[in-house]
Order: structure tokens, then sequence, then C-alpha cells
């Protein structure tokens, strides 16, 4: 029986199948009836052909070899011999893995053996719903691992995006915090050195504190200034006794040293004569001066709460409100004298806790920022609660000079915050 022109394989077709070995498939329906004929026309009853899933190429042996041979060529035993080795390496091509193809035809159906079923079982794709139900585990599981990491917080490098900033020194920053921490103890002055003075209160000591905070306002001075002034006004009254007259001068000459040691251009003397009404001559202010550098033994160089602050709100990646607002806090602690008690980072740490909790409504103290402050949020709690109650009487009495600071549009209105009530009302429960 010939092979008529409908069913010859096209030279497309043959084409195609011998391009196979360069990643390019033909339809492996097209293939299937080209074999079958050669069954049909060429093999007998004692040969049976198992069609090979796969599309062949020149290297499958006979296979492609077979499709040029004419179709009334006579079954030799050469021939015989390699129709046999063509069913030995389909047999074998059938048990290698499956190579999936992107564009392919719907697969016919072929009767099997139980033995080639279940090679065919292992080379069929997953069904679909399989597939989709192995999808939605694997996004469950992944969803869970998310879920665990967004609970399980880590810590920030607060330094990394500073590496090339020469200015950040970053190679040696933790080394200067760690020394700061050992050095800001020898720069605090004591919290009951009050008990010595004679002549002033710890009223007074508040009442200069807050007129010193609108001074530097006035003059536009840089903030290490502030928290410099303040640092030398109590290290000097913890050491000499002064009368309560000569308590306004003190804190100017603290003012002007802190100037001198912080400012690039700092402000005349005559500018100080004046703020004070011309209550001291030059000649006093210069020989106050004179008297806290000696009392003080020239030790300008001190951690101030300030020193602290900017680390502390890098580690807590504050915004602009929150720096505002930290500051106007810890302005206010620098009027309190009962806040000596506490060191300066400490003071830092609480007021960027209270301030974040005053902002978000809150309790939150993040690991980053205790791994860089050193202090938990339960070590920080009674700090801040005081710091709660200075802030919700900053409007009132006469020490209001903090509160009108930041109640312009140059700091934010920080001021106008809403206190952390319920911080001080959880201690009152």
């Amino acid at each position: 029986m010939a092979i008529t022109n409908e069913n010859k394989p096209t030279n497309a077709q043959v084409k195609g199948g011998a391009e196979m070995g360069t990643r390019k498939f033909v339809g492996v329906e097209t293939n299937r009836r080209v074999l079958g004929l050669i069954n049909q026309n060429l093999v007998t009853g004692s040969y049976p052909c198992v069609v090979n899933k796969r599309g062949l190429s020149e290297t499958n042996g006979i296979c492609g070899k077979n499709l040029h041979v004419p179709a009334h060529r006579p079954i030799t035993r050469k021939f015989a011999a390699e129709i046999a080795r063509y069913h030995q390496h389909c047999s074998e091509e059938n048990k290698k893995p499956k190579i999936a193809v992107e564009a392919f035809s719907v697969w016919e159906d072929i009767p099997l053996t139980d033995m080639e079923e279940n090679e065919a079982a292992k080379d069929q794709p997953v069904p679909m719903c399989l597939e989709q139900t192995e999808i939605v585990s694997n996004d469950k599981n992944q969803m869970e691992v998310e879920m665990e990491d967004i609970f399980e917080e880590t810590l920030i490098d607060i330094d990394g995006d500073d590496a090339k900033n020469p200015l950040a020194a970053v190679e040696y920053v933790e080394d200067l915090f760690a020394n700061y921490r050992k050095m800001e103890g020898y720069g605090c002055a004591s919290p009951n050195y009050m008990a010595q003075q004679f002549d002033i209160t710890e009223r007074m000591r508040s009442i200069l504190i807050d007129w010193l905070i609108e001074v530097h306002h006035k003059f536009e001075l840089r903030e290490e200034t502030l928290f410099l002034t303040v640092n030398l006004v109590d290290r000097f009254l913890e050491k000499q006794g002064v009368v309560r007259k000569k308590l306004q001068l003190v804190g100017l000459v603290a003012m002007l040293l802190a100037s001198k040691y912080e400012e690039v251009s700092a402000p005349l003397v005559e500018d100080l004569v004046f703020i004070s009404d011309k209550a001291y001559t030059r000649k006093e202010v210069l020989e106050m001066e004179r008297m806290m550098l000696n009392t003080l033994q020239f030790n300008m160089s001190v951690p101030t709460a300030y020193v602290f602050m900017r680390r502390y709100l890098k580690a807590a990646q504050c915004d602009r409100k929150l720096e505002l607002l930290s500051f106007f806090l810890v302005e206010l602690c620098l009027v309190e004298y009962e806040m000596l008690k506490f060191p300066p980072s400490f003071i830092a740490a609480a007021a960027i806790y209270t301030a974040q909790t005053t902002l978000y409504g809150v309790q939150q103290w993040s690991k980053t920022c205790e791994w860089h402050t050193s202090y938990s949020e339960d070590q920080l709690l009674e700090c801040s609660r005081s710091i709660v109650s200075y802030h919700q009487k900053a409007a009132t009495g006469k020490l209001t000079g903090v509160h009108r600071k930041y109640s312009t549009s140059k700091f934010g209105y920080a001021a106008k915050r809403e206190p952390a009530h319920f911080l001080v009302q959880q201690n009152q429960q």
C-alpha cells in the first residue's frame, strides 16, 4: 500500500523535524501521522511501534532518516535491523525525563502497557487545580513568614547612609559616644548643690535659666550654646557661693563663655551689658569671666544633652515634627532644677520617648533606640511622666519663655501640641 500525497510529509515538515535539535519544535501530531503510516506500510504486527512523545531530531537515530525513505522500499534485513534499533531507541527515550515545550499540540490517546502507563504518568504535567493549590499554599507560607518579619523588629543601621560623609565620622562614631557616656558624669553638677547656697534658691535658678533661653533666642545663637550655658551655670554654682544680685551676671558670663566656645561670632560684652539693662559694668563682666574660668579650671569640653539628642534622634528615624517637639521638651527640663538628678543622656532619651508618645498617642520605643541609648522603656517612664507634667504647665505661671519660643512658626508650633496626659494618668491609677 503506497503513501498518498495527502499523507506524505511535506518539505516544511521534514525540515522542521530536522531543526528540532536547535530548539525548534514541530507539532507532535504531524510526526505521529508519519510514524503511523510507516508502521502500517513497512512494519508487520510483530514490530509494535511506541510513539515517542518528544519531538524528533537528527540525533534520534533512524527516526529522522526514515522520513526520507520512499514508501515502496522493500523490507530488507538491514532495514529491519534499523527498525529494531529504532524501537529500542524510542523505549530508552521514553524513560528519560521529558522537557516541557512552550508550544505543543494536544496529545493523542495511545494504548500503553502498564509499565508505559507508569512512565507516562511521571511525564504528565501536574493538573492545573493541583498547581493552583500548591501556589496558594506557598503564598500562605510566604505570608506567614512576612507577618513574622513584621512583628520581629530588627536593628536599623543608622549610619549606613553616611558611610561616604566624612563629617559623620562613621568609622569611630560609636567609640565617640561610648566615651561621652563615660565622661558625662564628670561634667554634671550635683543635684543637691543648692543646699550649699546661702542666698539663692531653686526658684531663682529656674527664673534665670528661663530668661537665658529668651536671650539665647533673641541673639539667634546655636543650640549647643544654650545647653553649654546651663551646664556652666550649674557647675559654677556648685563650687562657688553667689549672692542673688550677682546671679544674673553669672548667667550672662556663662553665655559669653559658651558663645566663645561654640559660636563663630560671639556676642560682644557691650551687648550683654545692654541686655541686662546696664545692671553690670564691662569691668564686672570681665572679672566674673576670669573667676568662672578659674573655678571650672578651664574645662569647657563636656557632653551635654544636646550631643546625645542628635544621636538619639537619628536612631529614632525622626522627622521635623518629632525633632522640634523633642527639643521643646528637653528645654523644659533645663529650667527644672530637679532634673539634675538625671544624666544628660538619660534626659535626651526621655525627651525623645515622650515626644514620640505625644505625637503618636501610643507608647513606643524601638529596639534601635534602646540599643543606641542603652535605656529601656521601663527605665524612661518615670522621667517621661515628669516631662509630661512640665508640658502641661508650660503655658501657665511666670516661667513661660520656652513655651513662647516654641509657639512660633519657626519652631513648628511645637508647644501647642496636646500633652500625653495618659502617661500621667497611668501613674495616678
